[in-house]
């Protein structure tokens, strides 16, 4: 029987490390400090918001939103006790309540103006208070 203790490090070792690069990036390039708190979501969604209105082709952004996303689902599993979980390639992250969240697609969804990490971080944390 495989424990989710030994599976866990398989599905989080990339989107940990996404997310650790898009930390990285932007406090050396933004000089924008990110501390795995639900308030950094605001800025995040805001630098995504910034990235759309200056008309970025998405092929240019897309590791880059997937670094915001994963950042995204580091925030959920720090917050929510949530867990990363892989399947066909994608990566989800699974609150205690069972639901699965996709935070690497929102962050696709915003920056095509139609999400919202911030939201998503919020209503996750709140369904794994909720019985």
């Amino acid at each position: 029987m495989t424990t989710f203790h030994e599976t866990r490090p398989n599905a989080a070792t990339k989107p940990v490390r996404w997310a650790a690069d898009a930390v990285a990036a932007m406090r050396e390039g933004a000089r924008l400090r990110l501390d795995y708190s639900a308030q950094s979501l605001w800025r995040v969604d805001r630098m995504i918001e910034g990235i759309r209105q200056e008309g970025a082709p998405y092929a240019a952004v897309e590791s880059v939103l997937r670094g915001f996303g994963a950042y995204a689902g580091e925030v959920m599993v720090r917050q929510a006790g949530a867990e990363w979980w892989t399947t066909g390639g994608d990566h989800w992250i699974r609150t205690p309540d069972g639901r699965m969240w996709d935070p690497i697609d929102e962050a696709r969804r915003c920056f095509h103006g139609d999400g919202s990490l911030r939201l998503l971080c919020r209503d996750a944390a709140r369904a794994a208070k909720t019985p």
